[in-house]
């Protein structure tokens, strides 16, 4: 049984130590090399005297930087990646709460790196990766490691503008592997197409079942996203096979008649979540790969990642929603009232995990830990923390879980309770509409849609009307010639928001 997560490579490095681990347009690294180097920057972070301490990861999306994790890990540190797509300040605050004393960067961030007032050392890739390999450091390091030592803090937004960062533990990610490779069958014939960046705890889904079964990842280049029959050729052009992707960037391809000209002839997995598919452009996807398994996963960053899964075995109309299904092994959900008690049978409740995918909590932040990660309240015998969503479910008749909403996107308009979800769902069915998105402007009590589609404004109300109740019609209509995304391709909520205040 595997106590690190880097237990994986260790035994893969025996099967496959020459067959390419990860790579990009311009790098590749085998599980050999992958495990050369890893240990060379454990061994240069220990040399240093740095044991149990985040270790700051600043570089470009690339082969190197995974490596780096992994070097980091195996100093029995826990990596914190933070990326040049991040704002500046967003950045200092990051530093300011991990209080990190290295940190390690390329030599396209150097500079920047340099600007940050940072408190600890500031190495080189290049130069740590050239350390000595220390067998003592790093067997010393290794035995004294616990699978309850933290592996990373990933660093989610804040409702107050400061980001939170979610410490994970190295059960919690074995754990989520082991869980995610049997529900989705991953082997040594897996080869991963990547989309998220790795400052996302969404990455998690290839780098450690790439180890676990010798598979191969590719980092796919985040320009190809705008361009999406570019995107399906390279997929072609790599022999990629499976993916989990946020919805946006599948959506992204289908909406624009791409496989009207270019289909995926490997991919075989397809995994999504992070938001609601559109039954529209889900069929279009499962029409063009018949034979492909499709799965909706469910999880925040805060339960490891993913938490649920649901293999789509039957048709939807289009107003349907896609469930989530149900909890991995060794993972409950509990829908809870008031964060009190259990919803009755049939009744909504919020979402609140069980089991060993409960992170440790937000690092340096015990406020806010407290506020979420909370004693089950249907367990008054022993300690036992739960982490509390803050999304909104309940179980079909067939004894499926289905989101519903978050408890944010709940509404109370002209003395209705309203899903923003349910709007969103109903204007995507509309013909030649590819992307809709609702924000509520709670001081003038307006239902706000953004889209991008065919039809013009006047049209796309019209629809509406013949979809919605009255109560539920958007009181402001705003046609996007493209919708915003988030760095890991989740439509940009934040931002429609600033949009239509700039617009008022």
């Amino acid at each position: 049984m595997q106590n690190n997560v880097l237990d994986y490579l260790d035994e893969i490095i025996e099967k496959n130590p020459d067959k390419v681990a990860f790579a990009d347009d311009t790098e590749e690294f085998s599980f050999r090399q992958t495990y050369e180097v890893c240990r060379a920057i454990g061994s240069g972070i220990l040399s240093r005297g740095i044991r149990r301490r985040p270790v700051v990861v600043f570089m470009r999306k690339h082969p190197r930087e995974i490596v780096t994790f992994f070097g980091v890990i195996k100093a029995g540190c826990f990596y914190v990646p933070i990326d040049e797509e991040m704002p500046e300040a967003r950045i200092r605050l990051i530093l300011e709460n991990v209080q990190a004393p290295l940190l390690i960067c390329d030599d396209e961030t150097y500079e920047k790196a340099q600007a940050f007032d940072f408190g600890g050392e500031i190495v080189r890739y290049s130069e740590i990766s050239a350390s000595e390999v220390r067998e003592d450091l790093l067997k010393d390091a290794y035995d004294k490691a616990l699978d309850t030592d933290p592996i990373y803090i990933v660093f989610t937004s804040g409702s107050t503008g400061v980001p939170k960062g979610v410490a994970a533990c190295h059960r919690s990610v074995l754990d989520y592997v082991e869980q995610l490779s049997e529900t989705l069958g991953f082997n040594e014939e897996t080869v991963f197409g990547n989309q998220t960046p790795l400052y996302f705890d969404a990455c998690l889904k290839e780098l450690y079942p790439t180890l676990k079964f010798g598979a191969t990842t590719y980092l796919i280049p985040r320009s190809l996203f705008m361009m999406p029959i570019k995107l399906v050729e390279y997929m072609n052009e790599k022999k990629i096979n499976t993916i989990c992707w946020v919805v946006s960037a599948l959506t992204m391809i289908s909406a624009f008649g791409t496989f009207d000209k270019v289909k995926p002839e490997y991919l075989t997995n397809i995994a999504f979540g992070s938001e609601v598919f559109p039954i529209k452009q889900f069929k279009i996807w499962r029409e063009t790969l018949p034979e492909a398994s499709f799965t909706n996963l469910y999880g925040p960053t805060e339960g490891t990642g993913m938490c649920c899964f649901f293999h789509v075995d039957r048709d939807f109309e289009d107003t349907d929603v896609i469930p989530i299904g149900h909890p991995f092994k060794n993972t409950e959900i509990l829908l809870l009232k008031d964060r009190k008690e259990a919803a009755a049978p049939g009744e909504e409740g919020e979402m609140c995990i069980r089991g060993t995918s409960v992170t440790l909590g937000y690092y340096n932040n015990p406020e806010k830990t407290g506020e979420v990660y909370i004693q089950n309240p249907l367990n008054t015998a022993y300690p036992e923390i739960i982490y509390c969503t803050g999304d909104i479910g309940k179980y079909n008749d067939r004894g499926e879980l289905i989101f519903v909403s978050r408890k944010d996107y709940q509404i109370k308009h002209m003395g209705h309770r309203i899903e923003l979800g349910e709007i969103e769902i109903n204007a995507s069915t509309v013909p030649g509409v590819k992307f809709a998105a609702c924000i509520y402007d709670q001081a003038a009590g307006k239902i706000v849609i953004f889209y991008v589609g065919d039809p013009d404004e006047k049209e796309f109300v019209t629809a509406l009307r013949g979809k919605l109740p009255r109560y539920m019609l958007p009181n402001v209509t705003c046609k996007l010639s493209e919708m915003p995304l988030t760095a890991n391709g989740k439509i940009d909520k934040v931002t429609l928001k600033k949009m239509y205040e700039e617009s008022k």
